[in-house]
């Protein structure tokens, strides 16, 4: 994932500073589990200290604003990040907050619902809200 948003990024005519490549970089670390801004800030910042947390919101708004990552918006909790923009559910846990991507079988192709509904579809989000493995275990 890396390397794509890199390569998205060079052709909009970004250049690759220290700060973005940290800041990419968290977005790639499969182990954080849709990161909130603070949470890429306090990673990115272990990479380059020179990085504010400004830079780091104008960053992410860029990379939503090119259709490179997606912004999940909350009412109750900070927005997260994800850099999965095919389609796909998110599995929220009530407990730990973690979010986790569940690979739809078959694609809903949203040119269909053009076609059929006359709804233009500009983006999707599937939610689950539950329990996570191991918030049950406990």
């Amino acid at each position: 994932m890396k390397t794509s948003i890199i390569k998205k990024m060079k052709e909009q005519g970004f250049k690759i500073t220290p700060q973005r490549a940290a800041i990419i970089e968290v977005l790639a670390d499969e182990t954080l589990h849709h990161p909130g801004a603070n949470d890429i800030y306090r990673q990115a910042r272990k990479k380059t200290k020179r990085l504010g947390l400004s830079t780091v919101y104008a960053t992410l708004n860029e990379l939503c604003r090119l259709g490179i990552i997606k912004m999940l918006e909350f009412d109750k909790k900070e927005n997260r990040y994800e850099g999965n923009i095919n389609p796909h559910i998110n599995l929220i846990c009530k407990n730990c907050n973690r979010i986790l991507d569940y690979n739809l079988p078959v694609s809903i192709d949203p040119k269909e619902f053009l076609k059929k509904s006359r709804f233009w579809v500009t983006d999707t989000r599937l939610e689950y809200y539950g329990y996570c493995r191991e918030c049950r275990k406990k």
